[in-house]
Parts: C-alpha cells; structure tokens; sequence
C-alpha cells in the first residue's frame, strides 16, 4: 500500500514539474495544424476522467473486489489513477502560443489566487483524511459518515475542485498548453459534480441531502 501512495506523491509532483516546465514554454511553431496535438491531449484526459468517474461508483466497486481483497480496493483505485495521470503529464502534447504572462500587482495577485487553490485543496483532502486518497488506508464503510459544513467544506461543497480550478488558471505564464489543460480538467470537474453528488445522495440520503441545504453552493460561492 506504501508503495501505492509513493506512485501518488510521484504523479502529483510530476504534474508540477510537468506542467511548469513542459507545458511553461511554447511549442515551436511549425506552421501545420495543431488540431492533431489537440485531440490527443482531450483524448489522454479523457482515459483517465473515465477511470476517475466510473470506477469510483459502487458498482465499479464491487466489480474490483471481486478480482482483488475488498482492503485493497482503494489501493488498486489510486494505483491505476496515478499511473493514468503520469500518462496525463507527460504524454500531453505541448502547443505553440503564449496566451497571456503577468508582471508587477497582477503577477503577485494571481500568485495569491494559486496560493488560496493550493489552500483549499491541502486543507480539505486533510479533512477526508489523506491516507484514504492515497490509498493507503481502505475507506472505513463501518464509521459513520458526517458531511460537516466547517472549513472549506462550509464554504463550498467541493472545496478540492475550486482550489484546482483557482490554481491551474491563475498560472502564469499561460501558454496555450496550460490553458487547454485548465479548460479539459475543469470542464471534465464541473460535468462530474451532479454525476458524484447523485451518487452520493444513492449512498447516503438524507444525511448528504441536509449538507446540502446548508451548503448551497457546489463550486462557486453564492453563484453554483
């Protein structure tokens, strides 16, 4: 299981190497169509999104344990994820551009937009408990579940989705591979959201209904 959370921490430092150093600087320019480089790129996102949303439904559950020890099955969850998502960071196909780079206020302002991202996300995946994401602990399905609107999760309900979408978007500079990046992973979230949430009314009813009255926002504070 250790080795599994290794994987984790290798695909996430990963995507910061990546995506600072591949994706930070434009392709060169070669004057065909970058549209091929494109469809790549949706498509790798797309593999792994798949993998992200199907298999963590019940049913996909339930198929795994089947092949492997129920204790296991978050171990092999985030195993395949994390493999997925080094294909993700550096199988993605860099393109030519530079969309937009900041100096002066506005670089310190968008630094401290990515800052409150990497805020909320460290802070709410402490609250789920980091050794479940990681896979090195197996869900405990015998304690009982609380959706508690404190710290981030009282702000919004997916507090780890909105940290992600402030810091791939307040990235500077923004090339034209970073910003397709920030557009397929935050498009493929906001699709997610009412596909998980149903799930997790299906898994626990009026307890995540209540949540949801007193955290009326899933994403954006006082807008959706």
């Amino acid at each position: 299981m250790w080795l599994g959370a290794l994987l984790f921490v290798v695909s996430l430092v990963s995507f910061l190497v990546a995506y600072q150093l591949r994706l930070g600087m434009p392709a060169a320019a070669t004057g065909g169509s970058v549209m091929p480089a494109v469809l790549i790129n949706i498509a790798l996102f797309t593999i792994f999104a798949l993998h992200h949303s199907v298999m963590a439904r019940s049913g996909a559950k339930a198929w795994i344990t089947r092949i492997v020890p129920h204790d296991l099955e978050r171990s092999v969850y985030v195993w395949i994820a994390s493999l997925l998502f080094l294909a993700v960071c550096w199988l993605w196909q860099p393109l030519p551009g530079m969309m937009w780079d900041a100096d002066g206020w506005l670089r310190w302002l968008l630094l401290l937009v990515q800052a409150v991202g990497v805020w909320l996300t460290i802070r709410a995946a402490g609250m789920i408990s980091v050794f479940e994401l990681a896979g090195v602990r197996q869900a405990n399905h015998q304690r009982p579940v609380e959706f508690k609107a404190t710290g981030p999760f009282g702000l919004v309900r997916h507090p780890i989705y909105l940290g992600w979408i402030l810091l791939v978007f307040a990235s500077i500079p923004m090339t034209a591979s970073k910003l397709l990046f920030a557009v397929v992973s935050s498009a493929y979230l906001l699709a997610a959201i009412p596909w998980e949430e149903a799930s997790l009314v299906e898994a626990f009813g009026e307890k995540y209904h209540t949540y949801q009255r007193q955290v009326r926002s899933r994403i954006l504070p006082g807008v959706w």
